[in-house]
């Protein structure tokens, strides 16, 4: 049989490669600061562009996105063609994708710190972003099923399917989570609001963690780790059990994140209930991987990229099983809110994604350079490093977060709070809040050696560009059948996709259909309304200074919840939250009834100096809030924005509402002067001011009416 002579392209796993790098050193310096402002204020640099809520989200968006994306990218690139012995569909196309990729990253890292963001946690991106990242992806998948097209190996290995399930899983995701009505080319709402909002972004948080960090990763892993064992993989029925099981019962999942919300009770509990499922299929990929190994644990103790690869196998078994145990209410009710997420979530990201791509590149970089690694000993101890760096990050996480909890719920022998006040909780955890950036820290001294050693290994080496490789043309094996029903579905990659497809818009569809289209299932509240232009410019600074990252917005019915912060929170509160503020943690106390808790003077001093008011408080002051001006002339844009997607203001009340602003403003003034504050009727620290005053005020309206009606 005459075999055709063909190159794979290096060059572009290369630059992959060199932006992993970079990205991930970057993204975990930011890291490090911000758990370092979780103890010392100091570290917020006084600065309005480098607060925690400001950097925060560049944080995530830089590991997640710039950091594991970029070596998803990388792997999929050098495993995708060896798999199907083809250089990729289109070199453009590849260039395309990557300084695509890479503008984008740009754009997060300059819009994050200015406070341009839509607050929805790992889509913060503002809209003309959102459809960067549309058309980049879709640029990705036409490369990506072109070359599984125009492949030589007719047989699709089980690492192509899960990029396949990616593909089309994350463009479902994010064209669905980034419906959003543009009020200029910085500001957008989503075009969801209060609890739907809720259950769209959750749908799509958690799957973007299983289909972004997750099912790349295990196409990876089946890739690479056979490849570094020398070792087949144990199980292929098990592969396809797996993949199919897991891609359809992941995608059900989200509500599990919104348990004891307003969200309705069968959502939640079908998502505690697929949540549960995800064990099985998650741990037979782990065990598949880790099988694998079976007779060659002699390899893993004297090979570094074995020894990460176990690493992230386990750290993946451990996330997976744990994730599925917090969706149980029992310990939801314990651990959400808490450090515990917090740990949960980086024994997934420091173990499982980032030992996985250190073990990659450790494996990929001295074959592309034709050259030995420059020193395992300094792999080694970049291991050992990594290894302790998580356990001192997790373990402190985990305690804090179990501390957390039984502060928030402890009640004396007469029935009350024992710790009233939340910064008492604060105070408590700061040391385990000490060793977690000590844990950040060794992990990036870490990466920090691996990057000395792969620049060391490849000036050791010479860069192959263009690969020699040659294998017989797909058409001569056309033919070849067998193998069973799923052996025949792997040769009809188009077949493949489209069912793949199907299997993740199952959970989706059942799940958000009825909450959009049956009206009881988000009941109104006669009392709420919509918010005044003044809370509206305020609500929107509180999204732009990251305030959702530390404060949430959802009294959940729990006797120490109502008992610290007040009546647990209704669906009906939320339906003109576009977006919703919910949150997912609790640095800070909730704030969904802080309105008139407070007299103005109290939060103006608060934003400005918070140690004055709550000692001991680890938040950033914000200064620039009196220097700065509302914007006026964004009020109308923002209400015909609003009034677009359902809020019901009046028609043409944008042309009157900053009159309505200027007097709520006024009164507001006038409130601080009683107490000697002096402050510009339009400036920022005022409409903050009036939205922390709104809020849950609605529901404290309906109550005084009832009261009244009662007394007639």
């Amino acid at each position: 049989m005459e075999l055709e002579r063909f190159s794979y392209d290096n060059k572009i796993v290369r630059a992959f490669i060199i932006a992993t790098v970079i990205f991930g050193l970057v993204g975990m310096l930011v890291g490090l600061t911000i758990a370092l402002q979780l103890v010392w204020p100091i570290f917020n640099f006084d600065l309005q562009y480098t607060t925690f809520g400001r950097i925060r989200p560049l944080h995530t968006n830089a590991i997640i996105f710039a950091f594991v994306g970029n070596a998803m990218f990388a792997g999929t690139y050098y495993s995708l063609q060896r798999l199907l012995k083809t250089r990729m569909f289109n070199d453009t196309l590849s260039w395309i994708n990557f300084w695509g990729w890479q503008l984008i990253i740009l754009a997060a890292a300059i819009t994050l710190p200015l406070g341009i963001t839509t607050s929805k946690e790992y889509a913060e991106l503002e809209w003309p972003i959102d459809i960067a990242i549309t058309l980049v992806w879709v640029v990705f998948g036409i490369n990506l099923i072109g070359t599984i097209i125009k492949r030589r190996e007719r047989h699709m290995y089980v690492a192509v399917w899960f990029y396949i399930a990616t593909f089309v899983t994350v463009a479902v995701l994010h064209v669905v989570n980034s419906f959003e009505m543009p009020v200029t080319f910085f500001k957008s709402y989503s075009w969801y609001a209060g609890v739907q909002d809720a259950l769209v972004q959750w749908w799509y948080g958690h799957n973007a963690v299983a289909f972004f960090l997750t099912t790349p990763f295990l196409g990876l892993m089946y890739y690479f780790l056979p490849k570094a064992a020398n070792r087949p993989v144990y199980s292929y029925r098990l592969s396809i059990i797996h993949f199919w099981s897991l891609i359809f019962i992941y995608i059900w999942a989200g509500p599990h994140h919104l348990l004891y919300s307003t969200l309705p009770d069968w959502a939640q509990s079908l998502g505690v209930v697929f949540s549960i499922m995800l064990i099985a299929p998650s741990w037979g990929g782990m065990l598949n991987g880790l099988l694998t190994l079976r007779g060659a644990w002699d390899k893993v103790r004297e090979d570094v990229v074995l020894k990460f690869m176990v690493v992230a196998v386990t750290a993946y078994g451990m996330a997976t099983l744990e994730g599925p145990l917090l969706s149980l209410k029992n310990v939801n009710a314990i651990a959400h809110f808490t450090d515990w997420i917090v740990a949960h979530v980086h024994v997934g990201g420091l173990g499982w994604n980032g030992f996985l791509i250190f073990g990659i590149l450790y494996w990929v970089v001295p074959r592309m350079w034709a050259t030995s690694l420059y020193s395992n000993k300094l792999a080694n101890l970049h291991f050992w490093l990594g290894t302790l760096g998580i356990i001192f990050y997790a373990l402190p996480m985990y305690t804090s977060g179990v501390v957390q909890s039984l502060m928030w719920k402890e009640f004396n022998a007469e029935g009350f709070l024992v710790y009233k006040n939340f910064l008492e909780t604060t105070v408590q955890i700061l040391p385990m809040h000490m060793l977690r950036a000590t844990g950040g820290a060794l992990y990036l001294v870490g990466a920090i050696i691996m990057t000395y050693n792969l620049i060391k290994t490849a000036y050791a080496g010479k860069f192959i560009a263009n690969e020699e490789a040659e294998a017989a043309p797909l058409e001569k094996v056309a033919h070849v059948t067998g193998g069973g029903w799923h052996a025949v579905l792997e040769r009809k990659p188009v077949v493949f996709t489209a069912l793949a497809l199907v299997a993740i818009l199952i959970g989706g569809v059942i799940e958000m259909v009825p909450t959009f289209l049956i009206k009881s299932n988000v009941p109104t509240i006669a009392s709420v309304k919509p918010y005044t232009p003044l809370e509206l410019h305020g609500r929107d600074l509180y999204i732009r200074e990251g305030c959702v990252s530390c404060h949430t917005q959802l009294v959940r019915p729990f006797r120490s919840e109502t008992e610290r912060y007040g009546e647990y929170s209704k669906s009906g509160e939320y339906v003109y939250d576009h977006p919703f503020l919910w949150g997912s943690k609790r640095t800070g106390p909730d704030l969904q009834r802080i309105g008139g808790k407070y007299n103005d003077s109290w939060h103006y001093y608060h934003m400005i100096d918070p140690g004055s008011v709550s000692a001991g408080s680890i938040m950033p002051a914000y200064p620039w809030l009196l220097e700065q001006k509302i914007d006026l002339n964004a009020t109308a844009g923002k209400i015909k924005a609003l009034r677009t997607i359902g809020v019901p203001y009046e028609a043409e009340y944008e042309f009157k509402a900053n009159e309505d602003l200027d007097k709520q403003a006024q009164r507001i003034v006038d409130n601080l002067l009683l107490e000697d504050v002096k402050v510009a009727k339009d400036a920022e620290i005022v409409a903050l001011i009036a939205y922390l005053q709104r809020l849950g005020t609605d529901i404290k309206q309906k109550d005084k009416t009832a009261e009244a009606t009662l007394n007639q």
